[in-house]
């Protein structure tokens, strides 16, 4: 792994991401082909936007990082901007797919994204509250 890229652990998970705006995680484990191929796709993008935070996440070294995340399948790969997960898939992406997420994600804009994170929050509070349909 180069210095572009930081391995994440549930020690320095919480710093890491908090601690910066933008961060791509690759979710993936040594056993994995398709991990591997991704592998250099993702170091390559490191290189290239290095105003970002390019970070790994070992599953099988992390087993309880995969399992708050959901994460299903491997190669997963997670953007979170500002603590929100803006983006989640599984699979290995070619270059120009991930180049374009990565601009997608750079084009968000973040007060929308709370809004509407806040505004679904509200709405599952609303109706997970006990005896409101009478």
């Amino acid at each position: 792994m180069s210095s572009s890229t930081v391995e994440l652990t549930k020690d320095n998970f919480d710093e890491v991401v908090s601690g910066n705006g933008f961060v791509l995680i690759d979710f993936w484990a040594e056993w994995c082909g398709p991990c591997r191929g991704f592998a250099p796709v993702f170091e390559r993008a490191a290189e290239r936007h290095q105003d970002l935070v390019f970070a790994k996440v070992d599953t099988e070294a992390q087993p309880e990082l995969a399992a708050t995340f959901e994460i299903r399948s491997i190669p997963t790969l997670m953007i979170v901007r500002d603590n929100i997960a803006v983006y989640a898939q599984p699979g290995a992406l070619p270059e120009a797919a991930l180049e374009d997420i990565i601009k997608q994600a750079r084009a968000l804009d973040m007060d929308e994204v709370r809004a509407s994170v806040e505004q679904a929050r509200a709405e599952a509070e609303g109706a997970a509250a006990p005896g409101t349909d009478g």
